[in-house]
C-alpha cells in the first residue's frame, strides 16, 4: 500500500491543515494545472447531453409534427439525472480495465454518447419513428447521467483544495456552454441545415472529450475501491454520518438554495404577468441570466479561495437570501425594462456566487474512496428543493400575489444559514469535517440494523408518497376546483401506477425510501462507534496509483 499524498487524506478532515498559498499564487497554480484543465474541459462533455435532451430533441420532434402528448413524454428522459445515485455505488465498486476507476467510466460513457447521438442522424429525416427517437434519447440520458457521476467523482479525486474554487466556476461556465451548443445553437443550425448533420457534428464533439479522458492525470494516492457491492452501498453512508454534525450538514445541503428555488420556480410566468414582451423575457432569461449566473459562479469560486470556504458560504448565502428584493420591487412598479434586467442580473449573480461556494463545499465533503456514491447522494439531496418548490410556489402566488410571494421567499433562506452555523460558525475561515465523538457500544447485529433500515425506509416511503400525493391533489384542485381535494385518490394512483410518469414517481419514492432506510441503519451503527476510521480517512484505505 502506498502512502497517500497529503491532500488526499487531509481535505476531508481539516482543510486548514493544507498549506495555504497566497491569493495570486493560488489562482496561478489553479489556472496552470492540467488537473484543473481536465476537469473543466470534461464539464463541457457533461453539459452537451442535457442541452440535447432537455431542449433540442423536444423542439425537433414538435417541429416535425409529432403529437404534443408524445413530445411531453420526452421530458421523462431527464429522469436518469435524478436516479443516477442508484447505480453510482457500482461505479465505486467496479473498475474498468483501462484508464482507472474514474476516467475509464467517463471514457466508456463518452463513447456511448457519441454512438447514440450519431444514431440519431439515421432517423433525422424520419419523424414517423418518434418511439425510436425516444429510445435513443433515453440511452443518451442514461449514458450522460453515468458520465456525470464519473466526472464529478474525478473532480473530487484529482483537484487540490487550492484549485477547487477556480475549477468550480470554470466547470459551471463550460457546462453552460455545452448546454447552449447542444441545445439552443443546435436548434438554430438544424433550421439552417438539417438535424442529421447537427447530430453528426455533436457526436464528433465527443471525440476530443474522449482524448481528454485518456490523457487526464490519474489522481495520486488512489483509494482502494469497496471490496463488495454491500460495502459500496453501506460504507458511503457510514463514512459520512460518522462525521461531526453530519445530519445538520445534510439538512443544510437541502435548505441552502431554498429561497432561490422558490423564487425561480415561477419566474417565467411572473414576467409574463407583469407584461414583459417575448424579446425582453428571452433577453433576461437566456442572455442576462445566463451570463450573470456564469460570472457569479466564476467569481464565487475564485472568492472562495480568497475568503475561505466558510466565510464565502456565509457571505454568498446572505446575499442569496436578499437577492429576491429586486423582484418585490418589480412586482410593484409598471413595466420597466431596465429595472427588470437589473433585478434579474442581481438575483442570478447572487445565485451564481452561492453556487460557486456551495459546489466547493460538495467537493470538500465528499470522501474520495466513495466519491461517486457520495457526490451523487449530495447532488440528489440538493435537487429536492427544486422538485418541491414548483407546486408549492404556484399555490402561494395564487393565494397572496406576486409581491408577497417574493417577500415570503426571502425568509426561506434563513433556515439554511441557521444550519450553516451548526458546522461553520460565523467568521470561521474553513469548515472542519471531523468524526463525531461517541462512546463506543456493543455493535448492532445485521438483523438489528436491517430492522432499523426497514423502519426508516417505511417511514420515508409513507412521508414521500404522502407529500407527492398532496402536491398532485393541490395541483388538481387548482385546475379543477369543483372536483374537490382528492388526496386519497392521488395516493392510490401513485401506489398503483398505470402511466409511465407515475411509474417513475413510484420508482423515485422507492429509491428515496431505500436511501433513507440505509441512512437510518448507518446512523444507528455510527452511534455505537462504527465508521470512525472511514470518517478519519485512514491510510489503510489507499492503494498504489494505477499505472
Amino acid at each position: 500500500m502506498a502512502n497517500p499524498a497529503p491532500e488526499d487524506g487531509a481535505d476531508n478532515r481539516a482543510p486548514l491543515a493544507v498549506k495555504r498559498l497566497s491569493t495570486l499564487r493560488s489562482l496561478a497554480a489553479a489556472f496552470g494545472s492540467w488537473r484543473t484543465a481536465s476537469v473543466v474541459l470534461l464539464s463541457f462533455s457533461s453539459g452537451m447531453p442535457l442541452g440535447l435532451v432537455w431542449m433540442a430533441i423536444p423542439d425537433w420532434m414538435r417541429s416535425a409534427g409529432v403529437d404534443i402528448r408524445l413530445v411531453g413524454l420526452f421530458s421523462l428522459a431527464q429522469a436518469p439525472w435524478s436516479f443516477n445515485v442508484i447505480w453510482a455505488p457500482l461505479m465505486d465498486r467496479y473498475r474498468p480495465p483501462f484508464l482507472g476507476r474514474r476516467r475509464g467510466w467517463a471514457a466508456i460513457a463518452q463513447i456511448l454518447l457519441a454512438l447514440s447521438i450519431l444514431s440519431l442522424a439515421s432517423v433525422g429525416h424520419r419523424p414517423e419513428t418518434p418511439w425510436v427517437v425516444a429510445a435513443i434519447t433515453l440511452a443518451i440520458a442514461l449514458a450522460a447521467a453515468s458520465q456525470d457521476v464519473a466526472i464529478d467523482a474525478y473532480a473530487v479525486d484529482v483537484l487540490r483544495p487550492e484549485e477547487q474554487g477556480v475549477a468550480v466556476g470554470a466547470r459551471i461556465a463550460l457546462y453552460r456552454v455545452g448546454m447552449f451548443i447542444a441545445g439552443g445553437l443546435s436548434i438554430t443550425l438544424a433550421a439552417q441545415y438539417s438535424w442529421p448533420l447537427v447530430c453528426v457534428g455533436l457526436a464528433l464533439l465527443f471525440l476530443p472529450m474522449i482524448v481528454v479522458s485518456i490523457f487526464a492525470p490519474e489522481p495520486p494516492g488512489v483509494f482502494s475501491p469497496p471490496h463488495t457491492l454491500r460495502e459500496a452501498v453501506w460504507l458511503p453512508f457510514l463514512g459520512f454520518l460518522a462525521r461531526h454534525r453530519a445530519l445538520e450538514i445534510l439538512i443544510f445541503v437541502v435548505l441552502f438554495k431554498a429561497a432561490d428555488n422558490f423564487a425561480q420556480a415561477l419566474l417565467r410566468p411572473f414576467l409574463i404577468d407583469m407584461g414583459y414582451s417575448d424579446f425582453d423575457r428571452g433577453m433576461a432569461l437566456a442572455t442576462v441570466g445566463m451570463f450573470t449566473t456564469i460570472g457569479g459562479a466564476i467569481l464565487g469560486g475564485v472568492m472562495t479561495n480568497v475568503l475561505g470556504l466558510g466565510r464565502a458560504l456565509w457571505l454568498f448565502g446572505a446575499l442569496q437570501v436578499f437577492s429576491n428584493l429586486g423582484y418585490v420591487l418589480l412586482a410593484n412598479i409598471p413595466t420597466h425594462r431596465v429595472a427588470m434586467y437589473s433585478a434579474m442580473g442581481f438575483e442570478t449573480l447572487c445565485q451564481g456566487l452561492g453556487t460557486g461556494a456551495f459546489s466547493v463545499l460538495l467537493l470538500r465533503m465528499t470522501q474520495k474512496r466513495f466519491s461517486a456514491a457520495q457526490y451523487a447522494m449530495f447532488s440528489t439531496l440538493f435537487g429536492f428543493g427544486r422538485i418541491l418548490s414548483g407546486p408549492v410556489a404556484g399555490f402561494t402566488v395564487d393565494a397572496v400575489g406576486w409581491s408577497t410571494f417574493f417577500l415570503i421567499s426571502i425568509p426561506l433562506g434563513i433556515p439554511g444559514l441557521v444550519m450553516l452555523a451548526r458546522f461553520v460558525p460565523l467568521g470561521q475561515r474553513e469548515p472542519r469535517f471531523e468524526f463525531a465523538e461517541v462512546e463506543p457500544g456493543e455493535p448492532w447485529s445485521r438483523r438489528q440494523l436491517a430492522t432499523r433500515a426497514l423502519f426508516g425506509g417505511a417511514v420515508a416511503f409513507v412521508l414521500a408518497s404522502s407529500t407527492v400525493a398532496l402536491l398532485a391533489a393541490l395541483k388538481a384542485l387548482r385546475s379543477e376546483p369543483t372536483h374537490g381535494f382528492a388526496w386519497g385518490s392521488k395516493i392510490l394512483e401513485l401506489w398503483w401506477p398505470v402511466t409511465l410518469g407515475t411509474w417513475l414517481q413510484l420508482i423515485a419514492i422507492i429509491a428515496f425510501a431505500v436511501g433513507l432506510g440505509v441512512m437510518t441503519a448507518a446512523l444507528a451503527a455510527v452511534r455505537r462507534g462504527a465508521g470512525r476510521d472511514l470518517a478519519a480517512g485512514r491510510a489503510s484505505h489507499f492503494e498504489t496509483p494505477a499505472s
